[in-house]
């Protein structure tokens, strides 16, 4: 038994490794690529894209592996068609007209994203399935196993960066390797029984439009738009912080700084910091209940924001440095927090349909509004056609952006009124 729990383990750690390196390899840099390639001004509608694909394609494809297919086999089938769809893109990309391919390069990437984003769940789904077959607690035994889902996030980061792709369209193609790959494993992995029709969940409750009941409860009503305002945050860095770090390199005194040659390092910190700031989540809920985790998660969007605003890769180089540190507490602290406690506030009848509105409110609707929002902020301060550096514009940007988590901050502190009692 020990040996097959040993296996068992082996086999997902691999698994999560490989899904999250497919989304490393481009996630962070993709902005720069569309920097350079005259598109810098549409950043923000690429990442608002994986917002809105979240709103629905997850829970179609959770029906799909909940009904016909089995869940590795479907994983397997969205893992090949994101990584062809991507194929399409590098190649689109790799044209001299880049910029006037526009529709058709968005069409490629919000297809590969569309079938990219259910994998996310599917992956859970098999993992959660095999440590029950080895009568393994998921509770106690996933998270590090999800681990090393963040070390392949890296690890594709920073092969990116070593290869020079960071501005490249062969980041597309080492995504799309890599997605291949993970097609073929996703084959070799488990069985996941299919349920039986009569026992699945219906299309209302799979969309977790069920839990929408939680909106009669004064807090959770709250705590629900406020995940919104807070969703806003989810992509701006992801988006903005590659090509903001590469606009330094219009200065001489910075071009060839760490942080602009190797931005895709820098910014790595912050995953890692992610990494180890997930295990100070039990000790704050307990000893400091939801309200005050989350107004430390808004107070740290803020600060990596004004950080961002405030530094360069010379003399003021600690300031990024210290942004991807409070990174780990401002991103941990929001969606795993939050999650436990919608967890914790609901009953059993509604609480995976209410973790699907709690991912609907955040990477979905927030995230979307955010990234769209952002991209007319960044293009009012920055001049993506000029020559001359855009520091300061970008700047003035970052600035706003923490501003706006300031004033969700304080009014979070006004209106949430959510008593904690550590004991319980």
């Amino acid at each position: 038994m020990k040996t097959e729990i040993c296996h068992i383990r082996i086999r997902l750690i691999g698994m999560s490794f490989l899904q999250f390196a497919v989304w490393g390899a481009y996630l962070i840099s993709m902005g720069t690529y569309l920097f350079h390639a005259g598109m810098g001004d549409k950043i923000g509608y690429f990442y608002a894209m994986q917002g809105m694909v979240a709103l629905f394609m997850p829970a179609l494809m959770g029906i799909v592996a909940d009904r016909w297919i089995q869940a590795q086999k479907l994983l397997a089938g969205c893992h090949l068609l994101s990584a062809l769809f991507k194929v399409g893109m590098g190649i689109v990309a790799m044209s001299a007209t880049a910029s006037a391919n526009f529709p058709l390069l968005m069409l490629l990437y919000t297809l590969s994203i569309a079938f990219f984003m259910p994998t996310l769940a599917l992956a859970n789904s098999v993992s959660y399935t095999a440590l029950e077959s080895v009568k393994l607690d998921p509770v106690s035994a996933f998270p590090s196993i999800r681990l090393f889902g963040t070390v392949g996030f890296i690890g594709a980061m920073l092969l990116t960066d070593v290869l020079g792709f960071q501005a490249s369209p062969n980041q597309f193609f080492l995504s799309a390797v890599l997605g291949l790959v993970a097609a073929g494993y996703a084959c070799t992995l488990p069985a996941c029984p299919v349920t039986d029709r009569k026992e699945s969940k219906s299309l209302t409750e799979a969309l977790g439009l069920k839990a929408f009941a939680l909106f009669k409860r004064r807090e959770m009503a709250l705590f629900f738009l406020f995940s919104v305002l807070m969703g806003v945050a989810l992509q701006i860095t992801n988006g903005f912080a590659n090509p903001f770090l590469n606009s330094f390199a219009k200065i001489p005194e910075y071009a060839d700084t760490f942080g602009v040659r190797h931005a895709n390092a820098l910014i790595s910190l912050s995953q890692l910091s992610e990494t180890f700031c997930l295990l100070l989540i039990p000790f704050a809920l307990k000893r400091l209940g939801i309200k005050r985790v989350m107004l430390i998660a808004m107070l740290c969007w803020a600060a990596r924001f004004a950080l961002f605003g405030w530094g360069n890769p010379g003399s003021g180089v600690w300031m990024f440095i210290l942004s991807m540190i409070v990174y780990g507490v401002a991103f941990d602290f929001f969606n795993i927090s939050g999650s436990l406690f919608v967890n914790k506030e609901t009953g059993q009848s509604i609480r995976s349909s209410a973790q699907g509105l709690f991912m609907m409110m955040t990477n979905g609707i927030g995230a979307t509004i955010g990234t769209i929002l952002a991209q007319q902020v960044v293009n009012h301060y920055v001049d993506f056609s000029s020559d001359l550096p855009q520091v300061e514009g970008w700047s003035k940007a970052w600035l706003v952006f923490a501003g706006y988590m300031l004033g969700v901050a304080l009014l979070f502190a006004l209106l949430f009124k959510y008593k904690h009692n550590n004991k319980k």
